[in-house]
């Protein structure tokens, strides 16, 4: 990456790299890209998410594996950017999670700040950490990993 170049990643790029849509598209916007190295994810936690109805609704609360797959997507990003892959023929799985730890509620008005960084990538297969913070607290931390597979012609 050129000096000066822009490290952000609006909504328009995210959505062209990975398949997610609402009400499951999990991030936001991203920042201090760095490639095939680390990522910031960034979502702004709102009261209108859906799973608020549900969990729980006189405490809202993101339920844990959401936190989980928002991280998992910020991963996806990165490798999508990193390997700069054609989204019409391939996607990329979410395919692990290991020592994952849940350390506080994410609630409506939180901005949650995922910070992914790649310990080992092989070709089409990376292995992650990340840590998701609101603020300076960890609200989740997990390893996880992904792999790029070909999909069918639609």
């Amino acid at each position: 990456m050129s000096e000066g170049a822009s490290t952000s990643i609006d909504i328009g790029e995210i959505q062209r790299r990975i398949p997610h849509r609402y009400p499951f598209l999990l991030v936001d916007r991203a920042e201090d890209y760095r490639p095939s190295q680390s990522i910031v994810g960034i979502k702004c936690v709102t009261i209108n998410e859906p799973f608020f109805q549900g969990h729980f609704p006189d405490y809202a609360v993101m339920p844990g594996v959401l936190i989980i797959e928002a991280m998992a997507q910020t991963g996806a990003v990165l490798m999508s950017k990193s390997l700069d892959v054609d989204p019409a023929g391939k996607t990329i799985l979410f395919t692990s999670v290991d020592n994952c730890r849940f350390r506080q509620p994410v609630r409506p008005g939180d901005v949650l700040r995922m910070n992914v960084r790649v310990l080992r990538a092989r070709g089409g297969l990376f292995k992650f950490e990340g840590r998701a913070l609101v603020g300076d607290k960890t609200a989740a931390e997990a390893e996880f990993a992904a792999m790029l597979v070909e999909t069918p012609n639609s």
